[in-house]
């Protein structure tokens, strides 16, 4: 949830560039993730000093602005902080960097949650140490800052804090007497060294220093590094050097992180959805087979599934709610879409013939990571669908499919979402090629209409000026209702989740065969009721049934905002909109439906005058659990 940045420097051939500045910049490409209090410490003239606002980051400029002692720092390293409120309120005080030692010789920085914290600060206490915050993170700042009093090494320092905590951390620290040094520890928690020419950065998110390098490196489980401008060296926590760690280059550019004259992150990222998928879709097939992005499990492994669980929390998981429809049509597989927070505190049934898929934008939501980590430790394999190459998520799994759908900046997920069902569809594909359930020539020609669909997504793009109107005419309703079968109804769940995320209104997303088992009772005179039809040229009775469920709601005073696919006449009589989408394969139209949703979100949100790439008390990575 949290953004951390860390920076050595700077460079020779920029001698005037100062750390601090280098650390805001990486904060503000890190706002999307959320936040409610900012900070950034730097080493000057032998001592700390840290400025830190609660709000957003133009306060903490603010207070730079007025202080000229840190306007005008020469020190050569810097750490800086946004913070995601969990141990204490948003204030000045509970903000990060935090300072450690009985004369404040050095400052910390913390994403996640120190679990045995109350037993450390009581042993801090205890030992001298005064606290001034509600946080879990000020006792990691006194136990490093104890742990350098009684080694003089820094990294020793974080070494021996590090390997005594529990819970889940990704530490940075700098120190009075370690003037050109950072260093952090991660466990459970993202963390990513950027490498530059005299300069090397860190952070939580490569976007935090993208546009100075594309060079990174990945920094594994229980590990420490220690940055300086020209050298950067890892180690365990058991203390042994780490020579293997994976270095690699970032595939996007700063200017993927800019909202290239979109008025929204979300809007810009919306129409950035057919080159989305185009580029997950781009080179999965060779010489007539498809291939993962890495994968370590053997051919005779996946044909011995006998039963598939996909595990993902939000957006995600009604991304693989298209997957259980997709993979269990493909390949005969048993398919069961879990929220990963609930899945390992239900004892669920896992053996070695289950497959986990798990679905994560970022890569670190640590509800997915702990269902990961505890379908493996029940022998199952596990196969990642990911945005984020070097994150955690893809790197414990035995296999990976990348979605390469670019930096998704908006909290509420868009593009990713397109991705990641993209993603499914390919995964389910190549099981079926795997297992024999499809011919060659088959997967090719549903290849080959996969491979139409970015066309057709831009066409939903360019006739989207209806729904903008219907946002604008609706941008006073208090409750939408949203109804859908087979593929329909993820991207019903998907409709009322992003107008609950950026527009805080009621919204529900039906299966609509349960319509009259339970929520027709909603329905009520002028109530808007989105409905996702499937195309009649596929199971004909699903299509009817749906546009019976249009007439149930339209009886009861409804008003209809049907999304049908081009040509489809049955359901004009019984809609007070009609949005149409292209015709293509039932299964597929999942990635075409949910693009007016998106828009109408956004608009609706848009015209209330809510930020829509910033709502409230939300996060875009999850990393607690």
């Amino acid at each position: 949830m949290c953004g951390i940045v860390g920076y050595a420097g700077p460079k020779a051939s920029a001698p005037s560039s100062r750390p601090v500045d280098v650390a805001l910049q990486g904060l503000a490409r890190l706002e999307y993730r959320g936040y409610d209090s900012a900070g950034v410490a730097v080493i000057d003239d032998d001592a700390v000093r840290v400025t830190k606002r609660a709000g957003k980051l133009a306060n903490l400029r603010e207070a730079l602005a007025e202080s000229s002692g840190s306007t005008e720092t020469t020190g050569r390293v810097a750490i800086a902080h946004t913070r995601w409120a969990t141990h204490g309120g948003p204030t000045d005080t509970n903000a990060h960097p935090h300072l450690g030692g009985h004369d404040h010789e050095l400052a910390v920085v913390h994403n996640g949650i120190i679990e045995n914290f109350a037993t450390l600060r009581a042993d801090l206490e205890a030992d001298g140490f005064r606290f001034a915050s509600e946080t879990d993170s000020e006792a990691a700042a006194h136990l490093v800052a104890r742990e350098m009093t009684q080694t003089g090494d820094l990294t020793e320092a974080m070494r021996r804090a590090a390997a005594s905590l529990e819970g889940a951390f990704t530490l940075l620290a700098v120190h009075r007497d370690a003037p050109d040094t950072v260093v952090a520890a991660r466990r459970n928690s993202p963390l990513v060294v950027g490498l530059g020419d005299g300069e090397n950065f860190l952070g939580s998110d490569v976007a935090a220093f993208v546009d100075s390098t594309k060079e990174a490196l990945e920094i594994g489980q229980d590990q420490v590094v220690t940055v300086t401008a020209d050298d950067v060296r890892i180690i365990g926590f058991d203390g042994a050097e780490v020579t293997d760690a994976a270095r690699y280059t970032i595939e996007w550019d700063a200017a993927a992180a800019q909202k290239g004259g979109y008025p929204s992150f979300m809007a810009k990222e919306i129409h950035e959805q057919a080159g989305a998928v185009a580029d997950t879709l781009l080179g999965r097939l060779e010489n007539g087979s498809l291939k993962l992005d890495e994968m370590d499990i053997d051919p005779s492994v996946l044909r011995s599934v006998d039963k598939i669980v996909v595990v993902a929390c939000g957006t995600a998981a009604n991304a693989g709610a298209v997957a259980k429809y997709a993979i269990e049509h493909w390949c005969r597989i048993p398919t069961e879409v879990e929220l990963a927070h609930e899945f390992r505190y239900r004892d669920p049934v896992v053996t070695e013939k289950t497959l986990v898929v798990a679905i994560s934008q970022s890569g670190e939501t640590m509800d997915t990571l702990m269902a990961v980590r505890h379908a493996r430790e029940q022998g199952a394999k596990v196969i990642a669908l990911c945005n984020t190459r070097g994150s955690t998520i893809p790197r414990e799994s035995d296999a990976a499919l990348y979605l390469h759908v670019g930096p998704e900046i908006a909290v509420a997920s868009t593009k990713a979402y397109l991705g990641q069902i993209a993603a499914c569809y390919l995964l389910g594909l190549f099981l079926a090629q795997v297992r024999g359930n499809l011919y060659p020539d088959e997967i090719a020609a549903l290849m080959s209409d996969l491979e139409q669909i970015p066309d057709q997504i831009q066409q939903v793009l360019d006739s989207s000026s209806q729904v903008e109107r219907l946002a604008q005419d609706m941008k006073d309703a208090t409750s939408v209702l949203f109804l859908g079968r087979h593929v329909g109804y993820p991207t019903a769940m998907e409709g009322a989740l992003k107008l609950k995320e950026i527009a805080y209104i009621h919204a529900e997303g039906f299966a609509a065969g349960e319509l009259k088992h339970g929520p027709i009772a909603l329905v009520e005179e002028g109530q808007p009721v989105f409905v996702i039809v499937p195309s009649p040229n596929g199971r004909h009775s699903l299509h009817s049934k749906v546009v019976s469920n249009i007439q149930e709601v339209r009886a009861r005073g409804a008003r209809t905002l049907v999304i049908a696919e081009e040509g489809d006449d049955a359901v004009v009589p019984y809609a007070d909109e009609v949005i149409r989408v292209p015709a293509t394969r039932t299964l597929f139209a999942a990635l075409l439906t949910v693009i007016p949703l998106q828009i109408f979100s956004c608009e609706l949100a848009t015209a209330k005058g809510l930020d829509v790439d910033q709502p409230r008390n939300l996060a875009k990575s999850v990393t607690v659990e």
